[in-house]
C-alpha cells in the first residue's frame, strides 16, 4: 500500500515543518529574552507573542490541490500568523520601579517562563523530528538513485 508521498514531497512536508519550528523557536527565544520588559515603545509592557500554524497548501497543479482539499494530499504546514497574547498583565508590587503606579504596582510582561520552556522542549523536539524525517527521506532518494544507476 503506498503512501501517496513521492517525488519529494516528504522533503517538502519535511521542510515546512522545520521552517514552522525556527520561527515558533525565535519566538519564545524573544518572549523569554522580554519577560522583564515593563515598557515598550508602542508603551506599557511586552506582550507575549504565539505562533499560529496551520495546515500548508498541496504544492502543484489544480488536480493536487483539489485532492488535497479532498483529504488525500499531505501538505505540511505553514504559518498563518503571529499574534500577540490577549492574556492580562500580572501585576508586582514595587514602589521603587519608575513603571509603578499611584499604588506602588507594576504591570509585567504575560510571559510565563514555565510555559515558555515548555513550548521551547515541544518546538525543539518536532525540528528533531522533521529534521530526522528529511535526512530519512533523502537517504531513500541517494539509494534510488543508485539502485538506478546500476550501483
Amino acid at each position: 500500500m503506498s503512501s501517496g508521498i513521492g517525488s519529494g514531497e516528504g522533503m517538502a512536508i519535511s521542510g515546512s515543518g522545520i521552517t514552522a519550528d525556527r520561527l515558533w523557536m525565535d519566538v519564545i527565544a524573544s518572549n523569554l529574552a522580554n519577560m522583564n520588559t515593563t515598557r515598550t515603545p508602542q508603551g506599557g509592557p511586552y506582550r507575549r507573542e504565539e505562533v499560529i500554524l496551520e495546515p500548508g497548501a498541496p504544492a502543484g497543479g489544480f488536480a493536487q490541490a483539489l485532492a488535497g482539499a479532498m483529504g488525500a494530499e499531505p501538505a505540511g504546514v505553514q504559518v498563518a500568523a503571529v499574534v500577540q497574547d490577549p492574556s492580562p498583565f500580572p501585576l508586582v508590587y514595587d514602589p521603587s520601579s519608575p513603571d509603578a503606579n499611584a499604588q506602588g504596582y507594576v504591570r509585567m510582561p504575560n510571559v510565563n517562563e514555565v510555559t515558555e520552556m515548555t513550548d521551547l522542549v515541544a518546538a525543539s523536539q518536532n525540528y528533531d523530528a522533521n529534521a530526522t524525517a528529511l535526512g530519512l527521506e533523502e537517504q531513500a532518494a541517494q539509494k534510488a538513485l543508485a539502485i538506478g544507476q546500476g550501483a
